[in-house]
């Protein structure tokens, strides 16, 4: 059995920020989302002559990011640029729930982040100056940078949030759990405000070598934008990307009387392990399954009141498959009438961020009532017979989403966000 409600106090959402490679604000990703654009390009943050060596030459970059316009100039040359990105997705978020923190008890207000990887370009850096010029000409700044903490740490600092800190580091499920977990200290007690999302920052030779090495990537280099392809039967593995995303999390009560927009409820929450591989999803789903089925119960929502599935979807033979299985055992016949789709067909994998990039979706899904499509479905697999929206958005009565996350380690985690009812 899943554990029950810790509380009875619901959680809302009242302001997203997020950097993508679809644009540097929500209306430019959630505008490319719905147009079916890939964001998907040719790397420029490792050299032409150091990628070549590899068999990927493509990713999901956020370009055109300049940290001075969300900063000061001195504190970001303090941050690695995985910091850089939540300190920016954090005040875009902020502005847009209308909140001033100053005005807000700052013990009040926590900080929750997901992260998959720190600054692993900053190390991978490190390690270049510490063979060619010797140790001591190491950044002094390196170790401050490069810790995944850092992240949630800088927006503390930078936006006066004084309450409960923590830093998420479940893989590709950590953006998720950290929104649950935000959500879960909400309605603990221990803070009003979460500030909560995930970032992640990890284009280098470094994290570009162990991924090849695994065969983990896609490497359909001649045609970037059409790389990423969740459940399609071409598939061969996911694109690497990067981006930030951050959500204004409030109690009812505290968003209520302070008058805020409310966007959303985040209604259900789970999380589990599978138990069963370093890297490889359980065949059969069956921790994913356990997961999905906590995640409704906890929203006391049954199956076939989900509108739309948000898709962990990343275009890997293996995780893609056992994901479907997951939905089909939970969702019975209902699994074929409720669209899924997959927002990494546009944006590639962002890693510890993609929960939280997704979830952004999510809402704007239910604002919209449009469901973004999963793109580049051109060749149909037998095994993944869903309908996954394929390469066109749908217009949609979307009230109950839920957001699906399924990283390395086995671990899971799940969200149910409901449209905003009194």
């Amino acid at each position: 059995m899943s554990p029950g409600p810790i509380d009875s106090r619901r959680v809302v959402i009242t302001g997203m920020g997020g950097l993508t490679c679809l644009g540097n604000s929500v209306g430019e990703f959630w505008q490319g989302c719905v147009e079916g654009r890939s964001g998907i390009d040719y790397i420029t943050l490792v050299r032409p002559e150091v990628y070549m060596k590899y068999p990927v030459h493509i990713d999901g970059e956020v370009r055109g990011f300049e940290p001075t316009d969300y900063m000061d100039r001195r504190d970001a040359r303090r941050m690695a640029r995985f910091s850089q990105m939540a300190v920016a997705a954090t005040r875009q978020a902020v502005e847009d729930a209308g909140l001033d923190i100053g005005h807000v008890d700052p013990t009040r207000v926590g900080v929750l982040i997901g992260n998959g990887i720190g600054g692993i370009p900053n190390t991978d850096e490190a390690m270049r100056t510490l063979l060619s010029r010797g140790g001591m000409r190491v950044d002094p700044l390196y170790l401050p940078k490069m810790l995944p903490n850092m992240a949630a740490a800088q927006v503390s600092m930078i936006f006066g949030a004084k309450g409960y800190n923590n830093t998420v580091m479940t893989a590709c499920a950590a953006s998720t759990q950290a929104l649950g977990d935000a959500r879960d200290a909400i309605r603990l007690g221990r803070a009003e405000v979460m500030l909560a999302g995930g970032t992640e920052a990890g284009i280098s030779e470094l994290g570009l070598s162990g991924f090849s090495v695994m065969r983990a990537l896609s490497t359909r280099n001649d045609v970037p934008q059409k790389a990423s392809r969740p459940f399609d039967a071409g598939r061969d593995g996911f694109v690497a990307a990067e981006g930030a995303a951050m959500l204004v999390l409030e109690s009812l009560e505290h968003a209520r009387a302070r008058g805020a927009r409310i966007l959303a409820e985040l209604a259900g929450y789970a999380a589990c392990n599978d138990g069963y591989h370093v890297v490889a999803p359980c065949p059969d789903g069956e921790g994913a399954i356990r997961t999905i089925r906590w995640a409704l119960e906890d929203a006391d929502v049954q199956p076939d009141e989900v509108d739309y599935i948000s898709a962990h979807g990343t275009s890997t033979p293996l995780n893609d498959l056992s994901e479907t299985l997951a939905i089909k055992a939970v969702f019975g016949e209902h699994a074929y009438r409720v669209p899924v789709s997959s927002t990494k067909s546009m944006i590639g994998h962002a890693m510890g961020a993609s929960g939280a990039l997704e979830a952004l979706a999510c809402v704007m899904t239910i604002q919209s009532g449009i469901i973004h499509p999963t793109i580049n479905q051109e060749q149909a697999d037998p095994q993944c017979d869903l309908d996954y929206v394929p390469n066109e958005a749908r217009r949609a009565d979307v009230r109950i989403v839920l957001k699906n996350s399924f990283g390395f380690g086995g671990q899971n985690a799940c969200l149910v966000f409901k449209r905003f009812e009194e």
